[in-house]
């Protein structure tokens, strides 16, 4: 039977036929092959026990994507939280994280939470990633603002939110399905970090071939999959002045006659998102030429 992971427990995994839910285990010629079953994974399982809702996983389906950390396969896009203030906007972890779901071909929308606590440079924000043609969407998860918005972008897809902890993504998740699903963390008044309440991923069902995911908070992102002197693809405002560089190989730094550096110069590129893009770059190179 045709099946869909929703939950993972060690070894254990939830898998969704039809409008029943099984607990299966894996065989084990996956561990074998190096594999392991994950969240979002399209999998064929054979019933053992119908009354008591057992089976065992006996093939994974192949993957359209497959995100390392946290483990899951098949999202089709990413929901970026970010919250205007309590924790303050992380713009670099933004950008490694468009830049990821570019290269993993997952659609990204930005959700700029807590809009209560705005000011000027949550607009220049809001007006930077809009100009550059993502989706944003202004909320506040507390009083429902934007919720309506976000759950017409979520139909048919299997979304994963991300974000620094305390950003509000649980509180997002509640809003939208009405009901206490995930546990809301409180800001560190101390620290004004947030404090990571989610343990477990676990897909939610908001109604049929619609599915979102709340994830471990984290506060940083690994992107070292993406090979440095690529990452230039995966800036999607760039793409249009790469052919206006005189070095196949442009590292867009040094370089005098590169498409990047006279567009940033122009202001047809943002100076904040490029000096990200060179952050970003220089992190990957050093990662890269240290991997031994």
């Amino acid at each position: 039977m045709k099946g869909l992971i929703i939950s993972n427990i060690s070894n254990s995994y939830i898998v969704k036929v039809d409008n029943k839910q099984f607990t299966c285990n894996a065989k084990g010629k996956f561990k074998k092959d190096n594999i392991t079953p994950v969240v979002g994974d399209n999998v064929l399982i054979d019933i053992l026990d119908e009354e008591r809702h057992i089976g065992i996983i006996k093939e994974i389906r192949e993957r359209e994507n497959y995100l390392k950390r946290p483990k899951m396969s098949n999202l089709s896009q990413i929901i970026l939280v970010v919250s205007c203030k309590n924790p303050k906007p992380d713009l670099l972890l933004l950008d490694k994280q468009l830049a990821f779901a570019e290269f993993l071909c997952m659609k990204p929308v930005i959700i700029l939470n807590k809009m209560d606590l705005a000011n000027d440079e949550i607009n220049k924000i809001y007006k930077t990633y809009s100009q550059i043609g993502y989706t944003v969407i202004k909320a506040e998860a507390k009083n429902d603002i934007g919720v309506e918005e976000i759950k017409k972008i979520l139909k048919n897809n299997i979304s994963v939110f991300s974000g620094n902890s305390g950003v509000g993504k649980s509180t997002l998740i509640n809003s939208i399905f009405k009901d206490i699903i995930t546990a809301e963390g409180d800001i560190s008044k101390k620290n004004k970090k947030g404090k990571n309440t989610t343990t477990a991923i676990k897909l939610y069902e908001i109604e049929k071939d619609s599915y979102i995911a709340d994830t471990p908070g984290f506060s940083t992102f690994s992107i070292y999959e993406i090979p440095y002197h690529e990452l230039e693809k995966y800036f999607i405002e760039f793409k249009p002045y790469l052919k206006n560089c005189e070095f196949a190989r442009c590292t867009h730094q040094k370089e005098e006659n590169c498409g990047i550096k006279q567009a940033v110069e122009s202001k047809e590129i943002s100076e904040d998102r490029y000096n990200r893009f060179i952050k970003i770059y220089d992190e990957l190179k050093d990662k890269e030429e240290h991997k031994w």
